[in-house]
């Protein structure tokens, strides 16, 4: 009998799992038959899964500093969000502090000085606040709007419409369309038919 007439064809064992077509190409391949050319292919696979390894390896270390350096740069954002308002509001609060030190020490001369200071710091504060996308709900004479006013009773008027604000006891503030505090009403309502 000769070896060269013979193929050996391994025998599948059921209970194995099925390899894919290229693994079962590289598991036919017996030893004693490797040539260069397989060698050299196999090599050059082996060569190939490892640059895939290392891609694999230096991709996901990429990506996890990726995350980490944005959960800091996300927590940085938090932390200092209010930076830029609140070096705008400190020159502010200076002219409050210096409109109290002239209350202080003010003669009755002083009065109208004090309240034309008070003034221009409001005006000042509102822009700065304005800058920041700050809006007020403008209330009075307008339909009632659950979604923007709080209706804290409601009061008898032939002037304004009935279901109409009244009258605003305080203001109403958005953040550009977000609404930060609803505004404090009083709602028309019909007076009674006599």
């Amino acid at each position: 009998m000769k070896k060269s007439d013979e193929k050996v064809t391994p025998t599948a064992d059921p209970a194995a799992p099925t390899a894919a077509p290229e693994t079962e190409a590289a598991a036919a391949i017996e030893p004693a038959t490797i040539t260069p050319e397989h060698l050299a292919e196999l090599q050059a696979r082996a060569a190939k899964a490892d640059e895939n390894w290392e891609r694999l390896l230096r991709t996901t270390a990429d990506f996890d500093n990726f995350k980490k350096r944005a959960a800091r740069e996300k927590q940085d954002a938090i932390k200092y969000a209010t930076e830029s308002l609140l070096q705008k509001v400190i020159p502010v609060l200076d002219n409050f502090e210096s409109a109290l030190t002239v209350a202080q020490n003010s003669s009755a001369d002083g009065l109208k000085s004090l309240s034309d200071g008070v003034t221009m710091i409001h005006a000042q504060l509102k822009s700065v606040l304005t800058d920041a996308g700050l809006e007020e709900v403008d209330a009075t004479g307008k339909p009632f709007d659950p979604n923007l006013h709080e209706a804290v009773s409601q009061q008898d008027s032939t002037e304004v419409a009935e279901g109409h604000v009244l009258q605003q006891l305080r203001k109403g503030y958005k953040l550009r369309e977000r609404l930060l505090r609803p505004a404090t009403v009083i709602v028309a309502k019909a007076p009674p038919a006599n």
